[in-house]
């Protein structure tokens, strides 16, 4: 009786190697560019988010006919300053900033990507309104968002 061994012989294997080896060199860089193009979106999906519940807010705002101080968005308290919400307020309208680091200066709340290669340009801004005919600014250096060091 005569047996037979069965498996992969040792060229076999070199060759599967170096195919893996080849493809691993071209499909890394690219794997690499799509976490920098998953930050962008994500920090230009928060500066869509800014805009609705500012909008919300306001919208809610003049449906009290009041001018309330304060309106409620799915339970929380959003405190409004000239009817749009104030730094405090825009956090609770939003609920979820996760992934993003808050930083708050006089009248402005900046929203860095964490994991940026450069954090201080992969960011959103909400500058709060400072008039009732002058909607907050939702920007970052003139554009919808600061995305060049994502």
């Amino acid at each position: 009786m005569r047996k037979f061994n069965q498996g992969f012989t040792l060229i076999e294997l070199v060759v599967v190697i170096t195919i893996l080896g080849i493809l691993a060199a071209f499909a890394i860089p690219r794997f690499a560019a799509l976490d920098s193009a998953a930050r962008i979106s994500a920090t230009t999906a928060l500066v869509g988010s800014l805009r609705s519940a500012s909008a919300l807010a306001h919208a809610l705002y003049l449906t009290a006919g009041t001018a309330p101080a304060t309106v409620t968005m799915e339970g929380q308290t959003v405190t409004m300053a000239f009817g749009y919400p104030d730094l405090p307020g825009i956090v609770l309208a939003l609920q979820d900033t996760s992934g993003f680091s808050q930083a708050t200066a006089t009248g402005t709340l900046t929203f860095t990507k964490t994991g940026a290669a450069t954090p201080l340009t992969c960011i959103a801004t909400y500058v709060a309104a400072t008039a009732t005919t002058a909607p907050p600014a939702i920007e970052s250096a003139g554009l919808a968002a600061d995305t060049a060091g994502c």
